[in-house]
């Protein structure tokens, strides 16, 4: 890898119902590559709190900036500005345009007959049931993989898809979409959506919602290619 690659920073954002160790099988391969990574903590309590704590992370790298994002992170990273973003990568990720909230892109289209019930609680918290899991956010995934997602997951709070995005960073910045042709969270149709209005290289693969879990190796080639 040449020096300009090896001088830049690719932070990783979870979405919703997980936290930074779901990446604990891409940060080392990238890292092999010479990259500098960093898996970025969100709050999840709202799409401005979240998008806040990911340019503190972004203001504590060095060199140009690649920004990956599982699912609900596409908004985040989309939200979180800076002069030095090189390229965005979305992983079967939610995009919505300036005045798009995420629920009006994620509901685009009618759930899959396996997407669980989402039902905030008395805090304004949506949990994942355990259930869901292995149902529909990585029904490809072996059950150790599962137990883990199920005990490492954080809610998202109601305000994180009721609150309208900012004018989006992939309007001008080169941005990658992973499409994730078997996903039961995201509608793969509903990503090539997303994907086109973007203007994103496209990269498709039968896999399920979480391929950084499933198909690691798939994920890491895509986030090369944008770093390259």
């Amino acid at each position: 890898m040449n020096s300009t690659l090896q001088d830049a920073s690719v932070v990783l954002v979870h979405g919703a119902w997980a936290d930074g160790s779901c990446w604990s099988n891409i940060i080392l391969p990238l890292r092999h590559k010479g990259l500098k990574v960093t898996a970025a903590p969100l709050p999840l309590t709202s799409l401005t709190d979240d998008a806040t704590a990911l340019r503190r992370v972004i203001e504590r790298m060095t060199g140009p900036v690649i920004l990956v994002a599982h699912a609900y992170a596409g908004a985040v990273i989309a939200a979180a500005h800076d002069d030095r973003l090189k390229s965005l990568v979305y992983i079967a990720a939610l995009a919505p345009d300036e005045g798009e909230t995420v629920a009006d892109v994620f509901y685009r289209t009618a759930p899959h007959p396996n997407a669980p019930k989402l039902v905030p609680d008395k805090y304004g918290l949506i949990w994942m049931p355990e259930e869901g899991f292995g149902c529909a956010v990585a029904h490809q995934a072996s059950p150790d993989q599962l137990a883990v997602m199920a005990a490492v997951q954080r809610p998202l709070a109601l305000q994180c898809i009721q609150e309208k995005a900012p004018a989006p960073a992939w309007k001008t910045t080169p941005s990658w979409y992973f499409v994730a042709e078997e996903d039961r969270m995201i509608n793969p149709q509903t990503q090539r959506f997303m994907a086109g209005r973007m203007g994103a290289t496209v990269r498709s693969h039968r896999v399920d919602h979480a391929p950084m879990y499933t198909a690691p190796e798939l994920v890491v080639d895509v986030v090369l290619e944008a770093a390259r």
